[in-house]
């Protein structure tokens, strides 16, 4: 009975993770605001939490509508909403963060995640700033964050050198710290760009900006409007995660749900086989980039979406255009800014067929790292 009953509770959470991960890639395809989406997806890499270990569909649901309403705004008010968080309270092990025996998790992964970066703090600042988060809890009842006075440490602590006695005060001293001004930034540029240190000198023209009111949406302004980020290091900087791959191929198509049999079901699929499924990272870490996403394994994910997808689009724009100038077509198509001789060779070749050629450009590296 036991043993039945922990079965089908798992197969329902199976269930509605797929779902729910059909809602989100079916919204990503058909919004008319991709940038909130991708807003969204970056954040759930930035605040990494699993739906294996929260296991709870309707606080990963809110997590993400969270991230979607509130991520544009003020840094600091979103660290604070996502350290509320239920999903974050339950993957972070907050319940077990007394003062007896304070819990470093969340402090570690506050400063070296989400905020500031290896190197910046000291282990003395991660075991006092635990202090300060003793006593949080989840109200699985109301689905909100309690503190338990009786399990909160009254002791006054110093982080990175500045006396804090709650977590809303350690977040808020973290948020604004020199180091922050220059980490978030660079994780913000690593993931619409190419990869950077904080030390980068583009970072530097970032961080002055975005220290004196930490809006996210002014530094989102100010790494589209930054003549770097139209270099050609920037077209050609990332990998595409497999989900920034299967929502970028369907919109560049114009694919329908309904055109092409289980779409979602599909892109999860795909995904997958890729190495990604949403709502449920890896680890603390989320997703690592670029190298991580080349693999034999993947490829041949590509390789089957795209000839699945191609047999289902609208690819008129190409077959439109004479023999000639299909690789063109293509390429504006999937908003490519170029191919190299072998990949331009490789296509011409196939330019009498405008499937087999979309197909052959959806797996090119031009189309893959761009």
């Amino acid at each position: 009975g036991d043993t039945a009953t922990k079965r089908a509770i798992a197969l329902q959470l199976s269930d509605e993770h797929r779902q729910l991960t059909s809602w989100w890639l079916s919204r990503m395809v058909a919004t008319s605001n991709p940038l909130a989406e991708k807003l969204t997806f970056l954040l759930h890499g930035h605040f990494p939490t699993a739906i294996s270990k929260v296991r709870f569909p309707a606080f990963m649901y809110g997590q993400n509508q969270l991230f979607r309403t509130a991520g544009s705004g003020n840094f600091d008010a979103l660290t604070q909403a996502v350290a509320a968080d239920p999903a974050m309270l339950i993957w972070l092990d907050a319940s077990s963060d007394k003062a007896a025996d304070p819990n470093e998790n969340f402090a570690r992964e506050l400063m070296e995640r989400f905020t500031m970066g290896i190197g910046t703090y000291h282990e003395a600042d991660v075991r006092a700033a635990a202090y300060c988060f003793t006593g949080w809890r989840l109200d699985l009842a109301t689905g909100g964050l309690v503190i338990d006075a009786k399990n909160h440490s009254p002791v006054v602590q110093q982080v990175l050198g500045t006396p804090v006695n709650t977590g809303a005060q350690v977040i808020d001293l973290v948020t604004h710290s020199p180091a922050s001004a220059r980490y978030v930034p660079a994780a913000f540029w690593s993931h619409l760009a190419y990869p950077v240190p904080p030390s980068d000198p583009v970072v530097s023209d970032l961080a002055t900006g975005y220290a004196t009111d930490l809006d996210v949406g002014n530094l989102l302004r100010a790494i589209f409007e930054h003549p770097e980020f139209i270099s050609s290091a920037a077209m050609a900087g990332l990998v595409k995660q497999p989900c920034e791959y299967v929502v970028g191929a369907v919109r560049a198509l114009g694919v329908a749900p309904a055109e092409v049999t289980g779409t979602p079901e599909l892109l999860q699929a795909t995904m997958a086989a890729m190495g990604q499924v949403l709502f449920d990272p890896p680890s603390v870490g989320g997703w690592s980039q670029n190298q991580y996403w080349l693999s034999t394994a993947a490829a041949l994910a590509r390789w089957k979406f795209a000839r699945r997808l191609t047999a289902g689009a609208d690819l008129s724009p190409v077959a439109d255009a004479s023999p000639a100038s299909r690789t063109d077509a293509v390429a504006e198509l999937l908003s490519v800014h170029g191919w190299s001789d072998t990949t331009a060779a490789a296509l011409g070749r196939a330019g009498g067929d405008p499937t087999t050629l979309t197909t052959l450009a959806l797996v090119s590296p031009e189309y893959v790292n761009n």
